[in-house]
């Protein structure tokens, strides 16, 4: 199988991009098509000694649409830029799966507009999956839709449940909705309606799950809008990176503490490596209709051969299919 890779959309581009690219092409054996400018990849190629499995296509461009540029800018002002080429591969099927580090609204635009929408799908979501103690959960929606309606929450609910199943090997994931409280009369009229729709689809719903319990994994995947989501997603990145500073802070306040850190060195570093988001990957933008990850801006080499790893895996497992085959269940 071949994946598309938007070689300059990310903070790390292009260096980090191709590299990550080179490292999943032969640890995965998959070929790899990187869009941007081509004298630029090959140099970096050729200067850090990178192998490809099979044939590597280049697409030649020097435009790129930035995090600053606006999402619809990709229809038409930068048509021809790295991300815009890529998903042209995916869509004339010259590869079977995307990959780029770059715009997240740009992406839903591309994956919405030009990739499509799986036929019934009212809108496409981003799903991210979040550490926890036993493994991690899946978040949906992230933030490609800041206003919701109740049908769109349910159809999240089934495409994180196939994703979960599929991809990450979850039997029969539990899906919990993100409210205020866990009775199933607690929230505003979108929530209410959903938790109706939901606990009718052919899902294993669980209920009603509050903030508090997100952490704790206490479903595979929590459902919300991309507003909510948005704002839940970087409130636990913040907390998450805050906590590791003050326990750096306390562990070196003095020696007896610096000798426990010693002692603990092991540990940290396990606990450090469970948050580390480079090793998830990226976010599937479920719901289009060929399989689109959106790797994290800052990703490095790591996180880009993880995020293509995860493209490999979600066309393999026939994600989008058993999509449509569960919508059908729900008419």
């Amino acid at each position: 199988m071949r994946v598309v890779v938007d070689a300059f959309g990310g903070d790390n581009a292009p260096l980090e991009i191709v590299r990550g690219a080179a490292d999943a092409s032969m640890q995965f054996e998959t070929e790899i098509t990187l869009t941007g400018k081509k004298q630029t990849i090959e140099k970096i190629i050729i200067e850090n000694n990178l192998k490809f499995f099979g044939e590597l296509h280049i697409v030649d461009t020097d435009d790129v649409i930035s995090m600053h540029d606006d999402p619809t800018t990709i229809l038409k002002a930068h048509s021809n830029s790295s991300m815009a080429l890529a998903f042209k591969e995916l869509c004339e099927n010259r590869a079977d799966a995307f990959v780029s580090a770059g715009s997240t609204g740009a992406i839903v635009v591309g994956g919405t507009l030009i990739v499509k929408r799986i036929k019934g799908i009212k809108r496409p979501a981003l799903g991210g999956l979040i550490p926890s103690p036993d493994g991690h959960y899946m978040l949906l929606d992230m933030g490609a839709n800041a206003e919701c309606r109740a049908e769109m929450l349910a159809q999240f609910g089934i495409m994180a449940s196939v994703y979960l199943e599929k991809v990450e090997g979850i039997q029969n994931p539990k899906i919990g909705l993100l409210n205020i409280g866990v009775e199933d009369t607690k929230g505003d009229e979108l929530r209410t309606e959903a938790y109706k729709l939901l606990k009718e689809a052919p899902i294993n719903f669980v209920g009603n799950i509050e903030s508090r319990e997100m952490p704790k994994g206490v479903c595979d995947a929590v459902i919300t809008d991309g507003f909510t989501g948005n704002i839940a997603l970087k409130l636990i990145e913040g907390t998450s990176i805050t906590l590791f500073k003050m326990i750096k802070k306390a562990l070196y306040k003095n020696i007896i503490n610096k000798i426990a850190a010693l002692i603990l060195k092991k540990d940290l570093y396990s606990l450090k490596a469970m948050m580390d988001s480079s090793e998830v990957g990226g976010a599937p933008l479920l719901g289009v209709s060929k399989p689109v990850i959106k790797a994290h801006g800052s990703s490095d080499a790591k996180a880009i051969k993880n995020a293509i790893r995860q493209a490999k895996t979600f066309t393999e497992k026939n994600v989008i299919n058993t999509i449509s085959e569960n919508l059908i269940k729900t008419e």
